[in-house]
């Protein structure tokens, strides 16, 4: 899968070994930033990622900050994104399911690498059921 991903500061370790955990999976990953801790505007990076996403660029994107709010507010202003705010591995399992979300956002100061590595995994592998929420999510895209 080609995947998008891009954090502020404050998501930055989380990103390198979510980076190094999808690679080893064996997807293909373009890392648009930050590359250190130091203090910046979680806009300059995750915008990118999420218009790439809407572009058709990537299947999927991955937002990470230090409660993934920002990130997540920032994706969702992207026409054609949706963004999802996972903070365990129902609401990852659920945004996939039956939002088809296509960005996910993690909170590094909100839960452990073990557990944002699980989140993000449950979004990577869950499919959109389709069905009756399609026509909804169809709507928003347009």
């Amino acid at each position: 899968m080609k995947i998008a991903i891009g954090s502020d500061h404050a998501g930055f370790r989380y990103k390198q070994e979510i980076i190094a955990h999808l690679k080893a999976a064996g997807h293909d990953v373009t890392d648009f930033g930050t590359d250190s801790e130091a203090p910046v505007s979680y806009v300059t990076y995750v915008r990118p990622v999420a218009e790439a996403v809407a572009a058709g660029k990537f299947e999927r994107g991955i937002v990470l900050g230090g409660s993934g709010n920002g990130e997540a507010m920032t994706s969702n202003r992207v026409k054609g994104v949706r963004c999802g705010l996972c903070w365990n591995l129902e609401s990852a399992r659920l945004t996939r399911l039956h939002n088809d979300a296509n960005v996910l956002s993690i909170g590094e100061r909100m839960m452990d690498l073990p557990t944002a590595l699980a989140i993000m995994d449950m979004f990577l592998t869950t499919e959109f059921e389709g069905g009756r929420h399609l026509e909804r999510i169809q709507a928003l895209d347009q």
